[in-house]
């Protein structure tokens, strides 16, 4: 359960959660109302251990494809975080602010407990031993270790006892290691000045979650700003941030994908169309769902005013829904039998939209830089934006089309299939006028 007294305010169809009930009356830290506003601070996770730990049975569980080389992974993602912190970026770090945001005792226990919990640690002496265990560690010690999971030749003094023991003796580990943590955007987004923390479709992925729940409690200079919320990861219907795009101080898309449902969509449209936000519209897409088209975003990013990457096989016909409040408060659901590039024309109000396919649509080479992340772009400012340089096809194309490349090492980070946007949180944009 959440760890804070929770206060639902009522409005038209839905219901907001502010933490310990107190509406927000000052600024938060937090501001993104567009996918290309300049970007001025964001959220990574370096790779750690919990990559190193992948093994070939564990892919499917971990919902991995390949193994990376760690110590390349993270060279790869260290000239991520320096180009965007010669960029002008404030870089945050994952496991620095869940760190900061547990020093407190009483809830650093709170937190192992919670952990523990959604661990699936169940056993008592397994808790004890495993407690014992990280109260050796200091706080960042400990976040780490837990994001990396614990194996069981890891515990002194464990040992097998019990029916669930033996019958799972040749199993390694006694928390999973979370080798997808590095693609900080998909466990919450922040959109508007609040938050949408959501509940990720798979258990294996659901308790990246826990992290941001606590700095949004906890963290000093996060946790006292009383965000809005608007999801949970208690919901019971799925939503990642992978899904979730800004494309105007008024208008969002959500993909409905393999990782989203259309009932979450529903609630979070309800409750951020309530808001004073500003937000009208919410457009949910209908994307394929399988691997290669997990979220929206791997399949179309924004990367300027009026400039697209899309993967073809979205391009049309695609089925596109606008939500919308009447005038009583209630959701309004349309469906649009428009293409994208009049649908994207209509409600951003642009004359005209360029669609840059994914390796120009041709089958071998969209096919190869799609498992690659072609359309997966980060826009650090409008027509400037950071790409994987193994898409050479896509990125010539971008670059013919007047975007502005920041070409990144990607041998080992694309293996997790996402791409710069997967591993990018923005918490601040600049305001853009689109």
């Amino acid at each position: 359960m959440p760890l804070l007294n929770e206060t639902f305010i009522f409005t038209g169809c839905f219901k907001l959660l502010f933490y310990e009930g107190v509406l927000n009356l000052t600024a938060p830290p937090l501001k993104v109302n567009s996918e290309i506003g300049r970007l001025q601070k964001v959220l990574v996770h370096r790779p750690g251990l919990e990559v190193e730990r992948l093994t070939p049975d564990l892919l499917s569980r971990l919902l991995f494809d390949d193994i990376p080389y760690l110590e390349a992974a993270r060279r790869e993602h260290d000239f991520f975080a320096d180009l965007l912190s010669d960029k002008g970026v404030e870089v945050l770090y994952l496991e620095n602010l869940a760190a900061e945001a547990l020093e407190k005792p009483e809830v650093r226990q709170e937190f192992m407990e919670q952990f523990l919990d959604e661990g699936g640690i169940g056993s008592q002496e397994r808790r004890f031993l495993v407690m014992e265990y990280l109260d050796q560690f200091s706080t960042r010690e400990m976040v780490v270790k837990l994001m990396a999971g614990i194996k069981k030749n890891e515990i002194p003094g464990y040992q097998i006892t019990s029916l669930h023991d033996r019958s799972t003796r040749d199993y390694p580990f006694l928390l999973d290691p979370m080798p997808n943590l590095y693609f900080t955007r998909d466990p919450f987004s922040i959109i508007g000045t609040g938050l949408s923390l959501n509940n990720m479709r798979t258990a294996t992925r659901n308790r990246e979650t826990i992290f941001a729940e606590y700095i949004f409690n906890f963290h000093p200079e996060y946790g006292d700003s009383k965000i809005p919320q608007w999801y949970s990861r208690y919901e019971e219907d799925s939503l990642e941030g992978g899904d979730q795009l800004v494309l105007s101080s008024e208008i969002l898309a959500v993909g409905i994908s393999q990782r989203t449902d259309p009932a979450a969509i529903e609630k979070f449209a309800a409750r951020i169309l309530s808001s004073d936000q500003g937000f009208d519209t919410v457009l949910a897409l209908k994307i394929p769902a399988k691997r290669a088209f997990m979220h929206l975003d791997t399949v179309f990013t924004m990367v300027d005013y009026d400039k697209f990457t899309i993967h073809a096989e979205i391009e049309g016909p695609l089925e596109v829904y606008s939500l919308r409040l009447d005038g009583e408060d209630q959701l309004k659901i349309n469906q649009e039998t428009a293409t994208l590039e009049e649908i994207l024309q209509n409600y951003l109000g642009l004359y005209d939209v360029k669609l840059i396919r994914c390796a120009g649509g041709d089958p071998i080479d969209s096919g190869r830089e799609q498992w690659n992340d072609g359309s997966n772009t980060l826009a650090i400012a409008p027509g400037e934006v950071i790409v994987y340089d193994r898409n050479y096809v896509t990125n010539s194309l971008l670059e013919e089309s007047g975007v502005e490349l920041n070409l990144i090492p990607s041998s080992e980070l694309s293996r997790g299939r996402g791409g710069p946007r997967c591993m990018s949180m923005p918490f601040y944009r600049d305001p853009v006028e689109i």
